[in-house]
């Protein structure tokens, strides 16, 4: 059973690697791109910034990853817009701290990094969990948002409260730190249709990771994330945002829908529910991607991700 639910909440670590004065070396290869950071609410949050066009490209990653998921996103797209992409709070290279880690504290610490750095007409994209936080946001603080971008959204799949209750039960801090080579390599996998190359090195990060100082907190982070998602549904936001949206998915979507407990639905259903309620949303599928099509299929997305924005 608990292979089954995986399939609602599994996206690997991505990298991980810590800063501070108390830190022990990094464990795993930098960020493709530089990384700086910026105290946000006494939380220092880690990010990258890249090119100088008038539009921001602002990129959410998703559970239990880091802002390098995007690097191929914004190699390409750094070259017409301004591309910052950040570590949430928990993951990556941010600070880890005791929070509640919804969607709605994610959108709040989103929110303050748009106002630190009074950034302006910025498209917010937004992956699995990322999405999450992004609905949240562009329904409740979209001043500064012009558009957004879904990229495999969590939260447009409604969960019975006894369901949610399950899967909270089961993804413990423990549970996630005891997570065998092996099942890494399973969650993977999981994640792709075909499996870049490029992926066995952050599986050989990933393994690594289990000897960094706080990786205790890093699990609670993850733990509470996906308590989070359950509690703080955003699939009444939707109707809320009246920005222009894209939602992208890989038709070979692993992981979206939850397979164990919605078997009626498929990616192209919960696409289908996302355009119903975004009022103005565009939906678009991804031939021969699975979940993270933005590392898989990252040219056929920046395409996508670019034409959505140069559209009147």
């Amino acid at each position: 059973m608990k292979h089954l639910i995986l399939m609602l909440i599994t996206l690997p670590l991505f990298g991980y690697s810590q800063t501070g004065d108390n830190a022990m070396k990094h464990i795993i290869s930098e960020y493709e791109f530089e990384t700086h950071y910026v105290a946000i609410d006494g939380v220092n949050i880690s990010y990258v910034k890249e090119g100088s066009g008038d539009k921001t490209l602002l990129f959410i990653h998703g559970l239990s990853s880091n802002l390098d998921a995007w690097s191929k996103n914004i190699e390409s797209l750094k070259s017409k817009y301004t591309c910052i992409a950040l570590d949430l709070p928990g993951f990556g290279k941010s600070d880890k701290p005791e929070a509640k880690y919804t969607p709605t504290y994610f959108s709040e610490v989103i929110k303050r990094f748009i106002d630190e750095f009074h950034l302006k007409n910025v498209v917010l994209i937004g992956h699995s969990m990322g999405g999450q936080a992004a609905i949240k946001l562009t329904s409740t603080n979209p001043d500064n948002i012009e558009k957004l971008v879904l990229v495999a959204p969590a939260g447009i799949e409604r969960f019975s409260e006894a369901h949610g209750n399950i899967i909270k039960s089961m993804f413990t801090p423990s549970f996630v730190a005891n997570t065998t080579d092996q099942q890494i390599k399973n969650n993977y996998a999981l994640n792709f249709y075909k499996q870049p190359e490029e992926v066995s090195k952050m599986i050989a990060d990933r393994i690594a990771i289990k000897n960094a100082s706080d990786f205790e907190a890093h699990c609670n982070a993850i733990s509470k994330s996906i308590a989070g998602m359950i509690d703080d549904p955003v699939s009444n936001d939707l109707e809320q945002i009246s920005k222009p949206t894209l939602v992208l998915f890989g038709k070979n979507d692993m992981l979206i829908p939850n397979r164990y407990f919605h078997p009626e639905l498929d990616v192209v259903k919960v696409g289908e529910m996302a355009q119903k309620y975004i009022k103005n949303a565009t939906l678009l599928f991804v031939d021969e991607s699975g979940h993270f099509l933005q590392f898989e299929q990252f040219e056929k997305v920046n395409d996508s991700i670019e034409e959505f924005i140069e559209k009147d």
